[in-house]
């Protein structure tokens, strides 16, 4: 076209000598188009991945603008789902490559249906399809129409941003084979769990649709002419997946184990065999979960020194010997008879059994809050069930110089250790800085970061082991990842709150604990037994006056009854950032070994699994009444029958 806009600009001779000029003119355009040709480079396929990207984000900006459109008409609720679902679908088209290079605009079109408080403490609104879905689903909610109207044309607007955004983006192949892997993990840890479709169940055509993308963008590496079994392996499994994804007519019945294992893992697989008969780079960058894992469920994939504050304090096998002969060291606290391990017994899995851990001198006082396990850690963006710090590190010397846990000094800690030979070589041996405040620290959360295990019948099973699980156990983990809802905070495989696929953030979640169960439990203050320690007088208080009584609530010493059952008083990360969606969030512990570490929530406040589940069953703290606005746990019953809690209970009990 370029050719024949120029050519037409000519004036042309007339006669004979024109027809020579045309003659000369054809065969000097011919030569220069056969030359152009012949020099212009073929399309990459990374190109035509960005192309199709394009394409897609205009299909998804055609599916809003059919949404907007039937919301405004106030269109039929059956249109309005359909319309939304459409819009859904559209948007995972685009998802892994979305996500992958604009994770921002990403969070913004589909993030959680809670309010965000970023670094600077704003609180950011919730926005996107999330938040559109509760007003369409179950029923349209007629009262939020011109909300689901203005949320429609913000979703709309982000679209934009995405297009405007990924225009600028240059692909490169080995971050598209990244973004697909990554986004079959996505699939696995967050999209058949309901994640992101809480209340519209549509997960599993969604992750249909996800797969269909990935699988679509694949094709323009014309694998099979490199190694067309490979290429044939890679058709199969995705279709085998896709038709199992669309076939599940019920969402509480899939079964997401065999799908993970069979289907899921194998796709995944053979995606990173593919980029590297492909010859396409894998990436070797420091990430929490390694770049070159096959599966989430291969062993060592996940990188226990990820979250260091600096590359030198990375884990040694000397640092993690110096840091466990530490932890068991009563140097390190105040009245030398009080060691890490009072608080973190191996034996019960790095806690205590206590229902809050006793304080310094063992006077029946004690800590805020139930020690958690320290086995795994190290897979925490953050620590503390606040959130307070980042780094293990500052845990360690949290914990060392809290008055009411070690009531130790750091500075006192070196200045004993520098006194014991066996210290200062050990230490001398693992850092060139030998004893210091910061290396005492270090050696410490090095012993901790070694904590980790990834050895449980369920890990076996993933690995190929077919003995390792029952049937009920089977279906507690289907339960988990489905019904129970239980991996939409608990992410599947670490079953703690790091956000996948990209683990950079540890979640905190507002439950609504009670601080008691149904007003039973009794009060860890033992009363008059701390002044004589004699067995009568365990939980002993003077008897009170009733006079004005009517006058005087909270009741009883520790002020537990006031209209009935109360939420915790303990407000959680509201604490450190005075932001009332922190108040009562605590942070989302793992569930590994969970046998071992009764008894559970912050406070201690449930003595058995069995409680656990049930106060999940019944909607948190709201389904009890407790009418918490910010709860982030959904409070709609769960209806779970009694041999559904009852394999929940048995699945948890094999991590």
């Amino acid at each position: 076209m370029f050719f024949e806009q120029k050519s037409s600009a000519i004036i042309r001779p007339s006669g004979r000598k024109n027809m020579l000029w045309l003659t000369l003119s054809s065969l000097v355009l011919m030569t220069s188009g056969l030359f152009w040709s012949c020099s212009k480079p073929d399309t990459l396929p990374v190109q035509v991945v960005k192309q199709t990207f394009m394409k897609d984000i205009d299909g998804l900006d055609s599916a809003v603008s059919q949404l907007q459109r039937d919301l405004k008409a106030n269109k039929s609720a059956s249109a309005i789902q359909s319309s939304f679902r459409e819009a859904r679908l559209a948007y995972k088209r685009v998802e892994f490559i979305s996500a992958y290079y604009s994770p921002e605009t990403t969070k913004a079109l589909n993030g959680p249906n809670i309010p965000e408080v970023d670094d600077d403490l704003r609180v950011n609104p919730p926005q996107g399809f999330q938040v559109l879905e509760e007003l369409v689903f179950p029923e349209i909610d007629s009262a939020g129409h011109a909300e689901a109207i203005e949320l429609a044309a913000v979703i709309r607007s982000n679209v934009n941003r995405l297009r405007k955004i990924s225009a600028g983006n240059e692909l490169t192949d080995s971050h598209v084979f990244d973004a697909m892997r990554l986004e079959i993990f996505r699939i696995v840890s967050q999209g058949i769990t309901g994640f992101d479709s809480p209340v519209a169940f549509h997960s599993l055509p969604e992750a249909a649709g996800s797969l269909e993308s990935v699988r679509d963008q694949l094709a323009h590496y014309d694998l099979q002419e490199r190694d067309d079994n490979l290429a044939q392996k890679l058709t199969q499994a995705f279709d085998l997946a896709i038709n199992k994804l669309k076939q599940a007519d019920d969402f509480n019945g899939f079964d997401r184990l065999e799908f993970i294992r069979q289907h899921a893992n194998t796709i995944s697989g053979l995606l990173l065999d593919a980029q590297k008969s492909l010859k396409i780079p894998v990436f070797t960058e420091n990430r929490l979960l390694s770049p070159s894992a096959r599966t989430l469920t291969d062993s060592g994939v996940f990188n226990p020194d990820y979250f260091v504050n600096l590359d030198e304090q990375h884990s040694t096998a000397d640092r993690i010997a110096l840091g466990k002969m530490l932890f068991f060291n009563p140097v390190l606290s105040g009245n030398g008879d009080r060691t890490c391990a009072t608080c973190h017994q191996p034996d019960k899995a790095f806690t205590d059994g206590e229902t809050k851990s006793f304080a310094v001198g063992f006077d029946g006082k004690r800590i805020n809050r139930n020690a958690p396990t320290l086995l795994n850690a190290a897979f925490q963006a953050v620590q503390f069930a606040d959130s307070r710090v980042a780094f293990l590190e500052d845990q360690a010397s949290d914990v060392i110089q809290n008055q009411q846990e070690m009531h130790g000094s750091l500075p006192e800690a070196v200045k004993a250790l520098k006194e014991l030979p066996e210290y200062q070589k050990l230490f001398a041996g693992s850092y060139k800085d030998g004893i210091t405040e910061h290396t005492l620290k270090n050696a410490i959360a090095s012993y901790i970061r070694s904590l980790n295990t990834f050895d449980s019948r369920l890990d076996g099973y993933f690995r190929g082991d077919d003995r390792t699980l029952t049937i009920e156990e089977k279906f507690g983990f289907n339960v988990f990842m489905g019904k129970g809802k239980c991996a939409t905070c608990h992410f599947f495989p670490l079953f703690n709150g790091t956000v996948p696929p990209a683990y950079q953030e540890t979640e905190s979640e507002v439950l609504g604990t009670p601080a008691t169960v149904e007003g039973k439990e009794v009060d860890s203050d033992v009363g008059k037994f701390i002044l004589t320690k004699r067995e009568p007088h365990r939980y002993a208080f003077k008897t009170p006056t009733v006079r004005h009584i009517s006058q005087t609530a909270p009741y009883m010493h520790n002020g537990v009854f006031k209209t009935g059952k109360e939420v915790d008083s303990d407000v959680g990360k509201f604490i450190l950032t005075k932001r009332e969606p922190h108040r009562y969030a605590f942070k989302t512990p793992t569930v590994r070994h969970i046998s071992q570490t009764a008894p559970y929530m912050h406070n201690g406040v449930f003595k058995t699994l069995e409680e656990v589940v049930d106060f999940y069953n019944k909607g948190g703290g709201n389904g009890l009444g407790f009418n918490l606005e910010n709860q982030t746990l959904p409070f709609d019953k769960l209806d779970l029958t009694d041999r559904e809690k009852k394999a929940l209970v048995a699945f948890m009990k094999v991590m």
